[in-house]
C-alpha cells in the first residue's frame, strides 16, 4: 500500500471537490464572458465561487483575481508592482519559491529594477532587523517573502512584516501557497497588499488559484488579449476548476481546527518515531518545531552508504516524499533553500515529508518502518 507523504507538493482532490465540479463541466459548459442563457449559468458559477472565497478571507470579492495557480499569481504580484505601481526595487529572500526569484531576477536584468535579498538568522528565519535596514532607504519598494516556506517549513510574521512595510512605504507580496486553508487570514485586517493562493494544495483542482490585490491598488494584466477578470487577467476562466477552488476552501475552512489537530498529531509521531530510530537525526531549521509550518517535516538523515539512493529506495517501499520543491525536482544541485540556510551536508540526506488530512496514524508507521529498513544499521 502506497502511504504519500508529499502533500507539500500536491494533495489529492476531496471526494467533495469532484462532486461539485463534475455538475459544471456537464451542464455549465458557456464561456462565461457571453452572453446568452448557457454564457450566463457559467458566470454565475464563477462569481459565487468568488464570493465565497471572498466570504473565507473577510475580503471583497472584486479583490480575487483568479489564475492558474501559485506561480501565475506571484508573477502578477511582482509584474503589477513593477508596470503598474512603479516599484523600483524588489526585496525578497534567496529562500523564496522561484517564482519569486526568477521574476525579480529578470526585472533586475532586463530594466535593472533594484534586486536586494534580506538574510536569514541561523535557524532560517527570515532577519527582520536586516529587512528594517534595506527598507529604511532606497526607491519604492515591493517586499515579497513567502508565508510558510514550502521545504522547511519556517514562517513569518504576516502583522509583523506588514506593518514594517507599511511603516517605511514600501508594498507587501506574500506567497501564501503553503499555508492557504491551512491557517485562518483576516484580509481587512492584514496589512498585505498581495496574497497567493493555489488549490491542489489543499485537496482541490490542479491549475487554479488566485491573486488577492489590497484596496486602492490598480493593476492591469500582463496577459494580452481578453478582458476577463476585469481586465487584470485575460483568458477565458477555468470555470469547474474555480468552482471545485471554492468548494475545497470551503470544507478546509469549516473543518480548520479538526484539521490542524489532526496533523500535527501526525507529525509528532513521525518526529518522535525518527528520534527513537537514529541517534543523529537532524530536523532542519528546526522544523519540529511546534511554531513551524504543521504540515511540513524536512528531516537530515545519518551518514549512510544507501543516502543517495534514499528517495528512490523509500519509493520501492510505497512511501512518497521528495528531497525539496517539486517546482525544482530537476534540479542537480539539490535544494536551494537548504543551501542558503546553510543546512546542506554532502554527507548526508535532507527528505522532505508533509502530511495531509487523508493520511492516517497507520501510515506513518508504515513510513518508519520503510526507513528503518532503508537506514539498516544506523540506529539510536
Amino acid at each position: 500500500m502506497t502511504v504519500y507523504l508529499d502533500n507539500a507538493a500536491t494533495t489529492a482532490m476531496a471526494p467533495e471537490v469532484l462532486e461539485a465540479m463534475w455538475p459544471v463541466m456537464h451542464h455549465a459548459y458557456g464561456n462565461p464572458s457571453s452572453s446568452h442563457a448557457i454564457g450566463r449559468r457559467s458566470r454565475v458559477q464563477v462569481e459565487q465561487s468568488r464570493r465565497s472565497i471572498a466570504k473565507g478571507l473577510n475580503c471583497h470579492p472584486s479583490q480575487l483575481i483568479f489564475t492558474s495557480g501559485g506561480t501565475e499569481a506571484d508573477n502578477l504580484a511582482l509584474n503589477a508592482a513593477v508596470i503598474d505601481l512603479g516599484c523600483k526595487r524588489i526585496i525578497t529572500s534567496e529562500a523564496e519559491h522561484s517564482a519569486v526569484i526568477k521574476t525579480a531576477e529578470r526585472w533586475n536584468e532586463r530594466t535593472g529594477v533594484e534586486l536586494a535579498v534580506v538574510r536569514h538568522l541561523p535557524d532560517g528565519q527570515v532577519d527582520l532587523a536586516h529587512l528594517e535596514e534595506l527598507l529604511a532607504n532606497g526607491p519604492k519598494t515591493i517586499v515579497s517573502l513567502m508565508h510558510a516556506n514550502n521545504e522547511v517549513g519556517v514562517m513569518i510574521d504576516l502583522e509583523r512584516v506588514g506593518t514594517l512595510c507599511k511603516t517605511h512605504g514600501a508594498l507587501f507580496h506574500s506567497d501564501t501557497v503553503q499555508t492557504m486553508c491551512h491557517y485562518r487570514f483576516d484580509l481587512q485586517a492584514l496589512p498585505v497588499d498581495f496574497i497567493t493562493c493555489a488549490g491542489h494544495k489543499f485537496h482541490g483542482p490542479k491549475g487554479v488559484g488566485f491573486l488577492y490585490v489590497a484596496p486602492g491598488l490598480k493593476i492591469t494584466s500582463v496577459i494580452a488579449g481578453g478582458g476577463q477578470e476585469r481586465s487584470m487577467r485575460g483568458g477565458t476562466e477555468n470555470v469547474h476548476s474555480i468552482v471545485g477552488l471554492a468548494k475545497a476552501m470551503e470544507l478546509a475552512f469549516s473543518e480548520l481546527e479538526e484539521h490542524q489537530e489532526h496533523i500535527r498529531g501526525l507529525k509528532r509521531r513521525m518526529v518522535a518515531g525518527l528520534r527513537a530510530r537514529f541517534a543523529d537525526i537532524r530536523f532542519n531549521a528546526d522544523s519540529d518545531r511546534e511554531d513551524r509550518l504543521y504540515t511540513v517535516l524536512n528531516v537530515s538523515f545519518p551518514p549512510h552508504p544507501k543516502s543517495g539512493m534514499a528517495l528512490f529506495l523509500l519509493d520501492l517501499e510505497g512511501v512518497c516524499c521528495s528531497s525539496g520543491s517539486a517546482c525544482s525536482s530537476g534540479a542537480t544541485l539539490g535544494s536551494h533553500v537548504l543551501r542558503t540556510l546553510g543546512f546542506h551536508d554532502p554527507t548526508r540526506v535532507s527528505l522532505r515529508f508533509s502530511f495531509g488530512r487523508y493520511n492516517t496514524e497507520a501510515e506513518i508507521d508504515r513510513a518508519l518502518e520503510a526507513v528503518d529498513r532503508v537506514f539498516a544499521g544506523v540506529t539510536a
